[in-house]
């Protein structure tokens, strides 16, 4: 009785599996029964594509799969045309469920995704209309960063596995290639500058000596750490030289490849042009307003409110520059004599370096401790001030901001550029602070990425008007909440807003209005009293980045405005940190969709008066 029994169970149990392979595989290659299931579907079709993402997010490392820490992500024009069409297919399908039968919290992952697929399938035409090689980003300057930044070396087996996936640069740089030369036939040429300063990082990087590399002194440095029962002295030593001579034997050359390819490019005849110069130009730039604002804005109106944007906050820094005793010259002029006094700036040293990371540090945790009025949830993730690594500092922004890892391995990482301390005033400190980390970036998206009972995709996809209209936000509730009560910090302040409202001036100038580089910077220059250097990197930005740099002052503008909006109609019935909750605890959405949460929101309260 007893093996019959257990028989039958066998057969059941294999039933059942059989049924849920059945199930699996149906919802993996046809339509899902449940649209959550779909949505998970579209993640995780993407992310398991991409090696590199799965590195970075460490989703599947704590369940003990690691093989994709062996390879690098498929850069080739097929995959990304295999991209392009699986997206199409992905908003049909999502397009053939029946919203209005929706939950009301799939109803919003459904409007979400609506909104982020249909764009990217509207610029399929404009496919190429980028520079994957520039001197921001691309293989040259990510692929070392992520080896030395994202590659874990926990024990044996990730050391074993950077150096396998040293082996696959080569192949990548040449996928990569392959999308430049497709470029190169539809007439979409990078400007000038772009060749220059990308040819001279990379003969930098090439130049120097495979075991100088960072490739193999961050590699040196973590196998350093681990413990002998872990990686014994021999096995170490065979592993730095296998690393030393992957980067001598194969990722070098693939520099040189590449290296070749832009020395060809420089010969011939180039300028330092906007998208405008492009096949398709002006209809690509609406585009590019559109996928990175979030809204349908003409490029003349956002001009037009740069304009007065400047205006308006330039009268208030001249107040608060009056005030401190600078009272000769142009704004501009006064803006680089205080920045430029003795008392604002650091040591030239690498003592004065680590005392910027410190106390960029000491602002953070100042803040983070001091909240509670302002929001109700904190994220768990923390995060952490570091270096610019030096390979990227000539050519990368002042800062930027790095998310942690889903399964809290690593924390978030504010990456100040300290290649030159007179580009860090103390004045500005505290805003790029706030901006980069607490209560900007970092609260944001780790708080996003902490959300629960949401698609995955919710936890992950950006949205630049959102997030960087957010951050630009929290910079103004700093003050708001008395953290910036010295003037010249709220001239700090004041002057990366009106940094962001003369982007929209310049970005809609060089991409519209046809204005030349050189007229950008000296609009630039004049307006904000930036350095020279940092200047022309901004400006430099936005030519290889059309449209992206619109997307903090609009964002920020519609936040600012949905808050008093919200003031206006609820009196004392308002509460700033359910304003706040509103804004994050749905993630990151297009400015239409955040419009309508916080509508909703003062509806329900109204109605619940």
């Amino acid at each position: 009785m007893l093996r019959k029994t257990l028989k039958w169970s066998g057969l059941g149990l294999l039933g059942l599996l059989l049924l849920a392979g059945a199930f699996l595989a149906h919802s993996w290659y046809f339509k899902p029964v449940s649209v959550r299931i779909f949505y998970e579907r579209v993640f995780l079709e993407y992310v398991v594509d991409d090696p590199e993402m799965l590195t970075r997010l460490g989703l599947l490392d704590p369940l003990g799969i690691r093989a994709h820490n062996r390879k690098l992500t498929d850069a080739s024009p097929a995959r990304e045309t295999w991209a392009r069409e699986k997206l199409k297919r992905d908003l049909d399908t999502l397009k053939s469920y029946d919203r209005a039968s929706l939950s009301e919290e799939d109803q919003h992952s459904y409007d979400v995704l609506l909104h982020f697929l249909q764009v990217q399938a509207d610029g399929d035409r404009w496919a190429h209309h980028n520079y994957p090689v520039n001197q921001l980003f691309g293989v040259q300057n990510n692929t070392p960063e992520f080896f030395a930044t994202m590659h874990p070396v926990r024990d044996r087996r990730d050391a074993e596995d950077y150096v396998v996936r040293l082996g696959q640069i080569p192949v990548k740089f040449d996928q990569v290639l392959e999308g430049l030369k497709l470029r190169e036939e539809k007439g979409i040429r990078p400007p000038r500058f772009v060749i220059e300063k990308v040819l001279t990082e990379m003969r930098a990087f090439r130049a120097t000596a495979p075991e100088a590399s960072v490739l193999y002194t961050a590699y040196a440095d973590r196998v350093g750490k681990l413990p002998a029962e872990a990686l014994d002295e021999a096995t170490r030593s065979a592993l730095l030289a296998d690393v030393a001579k992957a980067i001598s034997t194969e990722v070098y050359p693939a520099y040189d490849r590449l290296i070749g390819w832009f020395e060809q490019l420089a010969q011939g005849e180039l300028g330092n042009h906007g998208v405008w110069a492009l096949p398709d130009g002006d209809a690509f730039y609406r585009y590019a307003i559109e996928a990175q604002t979030t809204t349908k804005m003409d490029p003349e109106a956002l001009h037009r409110i740069g304009v007065e944007e400047v205006a308006r906050i330039q009268a208030e820094m001249d107040r608060i520059l009056t005030g401190a005793g600078y009272t000769e010259g142009t704004l501009a002029e006064r803006i680089r004599a205080l920045a430029e006094s003795p008392e604002q700036l650091y040591p030239d040293s690498d003592e004065g370096r680590a005392a910027i990371l410190a106390d960029y540090q000491k602002i953070i945790d100042e803040i983070s401790s001091q909240l509670d009025p302002y929001f109700s949830v904190m994220p768990n993730a923390a995060v952490k001030v570091e270096r610019v690594p030096a390979f990227r500092e000539t050519t990368a922004p002042g800062a930027y901001y790095q998310p942690p890892a889903m399964d809290g391995s690593r924390p978030g990482i504010f990456f100040a550029n300290l290649r030159d301390v007179a580009e860090i005033p103390r004045f500005g400190m505290r805003t790029l602070a706030y901006h980069e980390a607490i209560p900007g970036h970092h609260f944001q998206i780790a708080r996003m990425m902490e959300l629960k009972g949401v698609p995955t995709f919710r936890r992950l996809l950006p949205f630049t008007a959102y997030s960087e209209g957010w951050a630009l936000y929290t910079e103004q509730l700093a003050w708001e909440a008395g953290f910036q009560n010295n003037p010249l910090d709220n001239l700090g302040r004041l002057q990366a807003e009106l940094f962001r409202a003369v982007r929209l001036v310049v970005d809609t100038g060089m991409h519209h209005q046809r204005w030349t580089r050189e007229q950008a910077i000296d609009y630039m220059r004049e307006n904000t009293g930036m350095g020279e250097k940092e200047v022309t990197a901004e400006i430099e930005r936005y030519l290889v980045m059309p449209g992206q740099a619109l997307a903090y002052k609009v964002g920020m503008l519609k936040i600012l405005e949905l808050r008093e909006k919200a003031k206006a109609e609820l009196g004392e019935r308002f509460d700033i940190r359910e304003f706040h909750d509103v804004v994050l605890g749905r993630g990151a959405m297009p400015l239409t969709l955040l419009e309508r949460q916080v509508e909703g929101w003062v509806a329900g309260k109204r109605a619940g008066a």
